[in-house]
């Protein structure tokens, strides 16, 4: 049998539908399936009207044709809805088996704990303590987390995960530098790197998708690995609980409404929570980034050192804007690379939701577009507070 390439996006289609299937648990699949389905049909069609608004706005004389005769109309609407019939069938058989909201296999699977010396513990707990997968789970998780993973010593050009592998280890970095490449048109290009810090390979784990990228050791390194039947038990479950509470807000944070339903979920799964006290700091102004911010409930203020008339920076703070519910905050440096441009303080108690800067660049990829268009915004703001011209972007 003749092996059949896979459209693009058709995967992610198939995850989005298989999770709210499992969340929501509908009678009738097809049903639900239709209505789905139109929903992003519809969100799609939204989007590309207003695209073909902004270009008619910016390109004076040149018009579009937005009415197709209605003989076209049928026969796509015919097309579509054998191409939804079809992902329905697709996904009756790719949907993974496994339910995280299924206590029966959790319960008779043996506990997988790897022993430790007292000091593999302290250093493993450093190089986790910043991990956001694991910021939801409570005391007891982190610690069957802790007892299931287990040390991994990798040398120079070691490839740790490959391209197209199925998953069987979520890894996290203790020490040492790993190339993160991926096969384009034929040709192996290096996307990234993880720098001493940070982890890798959950979404083949969560999804039950090949490894997206290859990454090579590129000198003598340590990682902690666990294995995918613990990950699954402990962190898949909790992030369905996670993904309860907190998908409904997603859907309603403005930046995010151009993603498709299952890109918004593994924001969602890579999410982490922090909660400030009145008047505590969040970011500092000249400090590196490594996260970026969404306010779930409270409300922030953003400040900036002011100028002397000889333009140095003084030790005076002037409040530039405030982000309240669903607004967020941290991501000029993130889309700049360059340090934080403004300091962060909580006005009350506020509690954010995270992300930081690996799975940024990965999911957000869709959004920067928007990040940036609203430097101008900023730039417009700080001028109008300092008088002068301010280039953020450099």
């Amino acid at each position: 049998m003749s092996s059949a390439e896979i459209p693009v996006g058709l995967k992610e289609l198939l995850q989005g539908y298989t999770l709210e299937v499992l969340r929501r648990r509908p009678p009738n699949l097809v049903e639900f399936a239709v209505q789905h389905f139109t929903r992003i049909q519809e969100s799609q069609r939204n989007d590309q009207h207003a695209k073909k608004r902004t270009i008619k706005s910016a390109r004076k004389g040149v018009t579009f044709d937005t009415n197709p005769s209605k003989s076209t109309k049928d026969d796509e609407e015919e097309e579509e809805a054998i191409i939804m019939f079809y992902w329905v069938c697709v996904a009756a058989v790719c949907a993974e088996a496994y339910n995280p909201d299924d206590d029966e296999d959790d319960d008779s699977e043996p506990r997988v704990v790897h022993p430790k010396t007292d000091e593999q513990r302290r250093r493993l707990q450093d190089a986790c303590k910043d991990i956001l997968l694991f910021k939801t789970l409570d005391q007891e998780q982190f610690s069957e987390v802790l007892d299931g993973m287990f040390e991994v010593l990798v040398k120079p050009q070691e490839h740790i995960i490959d391209q197209g592998d199925d998953g069987d280890n979520f890894y996290v970095i203790e020490r040492g530098v790993y190339d993160i490449v991926v096969q384009k048109d034929g040709v192996s290009v290096c996307v990234g790197q993880y720098d001493n810090k940070g982890s890798f390979g959950e979404l083949a784990l969560m999804y039950n998708t090949p490894r997206a990228a290859t990454i090579i050791a590129t000198q003598e390194g340590a990682l902690w690995g666990l294995d995918r039947a613990t990950f699954h038990r402990l962190i898949v479950k909790n992030n369905a609980k996670k993904r309860r509470m907190y998908e409904a807000f997603i859907e309603c944070v403005p930046l995010l409404k151009s993603l498709e339903l299952s890109e918004r979920m593994r924001i969602v799964d890579v999410l982490g929570a922090r909660v400030f006290k009145a008047g505590e700091r969040i970011l500092m102004q000249g400090e590196l980034a490594d996260c970026f911010y969404i306010v779930e409930s409270g409300e922030v203020k953003i400040m900036i050192k002011s100028k002397t008339k000889a333009g140095q920076q003084d030790n005076t703070e002037v409040e530039v804007a405030r982000c309240t519910r669903g607004q967020y905050f941290g991501e000029l440096a993130l889309v700049t690379n360059k340090p934080r441009a403004a300091s962060v303080y909580a006005v009350g108690e506020t509690k954010c939701l995270v992300i930081d800067i690996q799975a940024f660049e990965r999911l957000l990829g869709p959004c920067k577009e928007i990040m940036k268009r609203n430097i101008s915004q900023y730039e417009d703001q700080l001028v109008a507070l300092f008088g002068s011209s301010v280039d953020l972007k450099h």
